[in-house]
């Protein structure tokens, strides 16, 4: 029988975000979380940034208080670290060392594939209702994967533009507008080279709005087929190069290059996958404060990133606990906050009470995007290494 009890009195009962309509039956929820109550879960998570890390132990304490959870943060220089590792203890049938694991891509692909994974269990966490799966349809499918309710969504990236309002006016919100814009500036737009990551996504963005059909950038793609579909992309490409920097002959290295070349002025328009980014270097003093940032109005190239059970996790109650808590509202405003990590939320903040919404703050902190758009799914794989392979051997030299 579904959950009949009110909103608040379950904010009281289990001391997290209040229960969601499309919640577990109470009897099976409130079984996970009696089972998870003194268990220990082994977040097996990227560890590169100090914000990372001081949100994964803001989270620890969180968890130990309210509910008995110890979480313990495996620090990791790779996510492929721990699904090699994962691998060999099934194959060896040996107990897990990996409750918890923040994935998205080619990893989870894997370990779905090899059937590594617990679950479903995502969409019948409580707060999974509260998921902007329409706004954000990479919420359920990571890198062209369907996710099956094998992974739950933690955060957001999302290709955005930014650059000095005072000095653009009105932003091009649309590659054909960025092409004008480079024409009325020659020399003062340019975009990392691929392989850079941020340079192979915007020349992604480019194929996603130029391709004929775009149903095709959910299926593995060959060589030969590749070619034809693309041949839009490089006739953009080669429209715009000769506005660019140099005149499209030599590109930045980095996207930390292109955006050390917009603070000193010497190009308009920087590009990032953080959202929030912009706005975290005008609080820095690396960017002025007339700094906006924008994303296409037919939206940008977009992904999600994901927290997973091995099937072999030794803790899989309290993961399941801990998954839940890091996506409530609570958590996900405070991994939003600039101050402490300026990661992009999952949910709908329309689903959300007044009370929780207010802990999103306003939005309007100079930098900050202020008509966020749709997310476009990744392309399926197969279509990146074409994408650079083919960029390489025509403007690599």
């Amino acid at each position: 029988m579904p959950f009949a009890i009110t909103r608040r009195s379950l904010l009281g009962l289990i001391g997290l975000a209040p229960f969601r309509t499309a919640a577990r039956a109470e009897g099976a929820w409130q079984a996970i979380m009696k089972e998870a109550r003194g268990q220990a879960v082994y977040f097996n998570a990227w560890a590169g940034s100090p914000q990372v890390n001081g949100y994964i132990a803001w989270a620890a304490d969180v968890l130990k208080a309210r509910h008995g959870i110890t979480l313990i943060h495996v620090k990791l220089a790779d996510t492929a670290e721990a699904v090699r590792r994962v691998r060999e203890e099934v194959r060896a049938a040996s107990p897990g060392s990996a409750d918890l694991i923040w994935i998205n891509g080619e990893n989870f692909r894997a370990m779905k594939q090899e059937k590594l994974l617990f679950g479903p269990f995502a969409e019948t966490l409580p707060n999974f209702a509260l998921v902007d799966t329409a706004g954000k349809p990479t919420t359920r499918i990571d890198f062209a994967e369907p996710t099956e309710g094998l992974e739950s969504p933690w955060g957001m990236a999302q290709l955005t533009f930014f650059g000095d309002g005072a000095r653009l006016g009105a932003p091009p919100l649309s590659m054909p507008a960025l092409l004008g814009f480079a024409r009325d500036n020659p020399g003062r737009c340019s975009y990392p080279a691929p392989p850079d990551f941020h340079g192979t996504t915007f020349v992604k963005q480019v194929l996603a709005e130029t391709i004929r059909e775009p149903s095709l950038l959910r299926l593995s793609i060959g060589k030969a087929e590749f070619a034809d579909a693309a041949k839009p992309l490089f006739d953009f490409l080669d429209a715009l190069h000769p506005h660019l920097w140099r005149e499209g002959r030599q590109f930045p290295l980095s996207q930390a290059q292109l955006t050390q070349m917009l603070a000193d002025g010497e190009v308009e328009v920087g590009i990032t996958f953080n959202p929030n980014e912009p706005a975290n270097l005008v609080a820095a003093g690396t960017l002025p404060r007339t700094t906006i940032a924008w994303q296409h109005a037919g939206g940008t190239i977009g992904n999600t990133h994901f927290l997973a059970i091995p099937v072999n996790a030794r803790a899989k109650a309290a993961a399941q606990v801990a998954a839940d808590f890091l996506l409530s509202p609570e958590a996900q405003a405070r991994k939003a906050d600039l101050a402490i990590w300026g990661d992009p939320t999952v949910l709908d903040l329309a689903k959300l009470t007044a009370e929780e919404r207010a802990l999103f703050g306003s939005g309007d902190a100079p930098g900050a995007v202020r008509h966020p758009a749709p997310a476009i799914p990744e392309p399926h794989g197969s279509w990146v290494s074409l994408i650079e392979a083919a960029w390489l051997e025509r403007y690599g030299a």
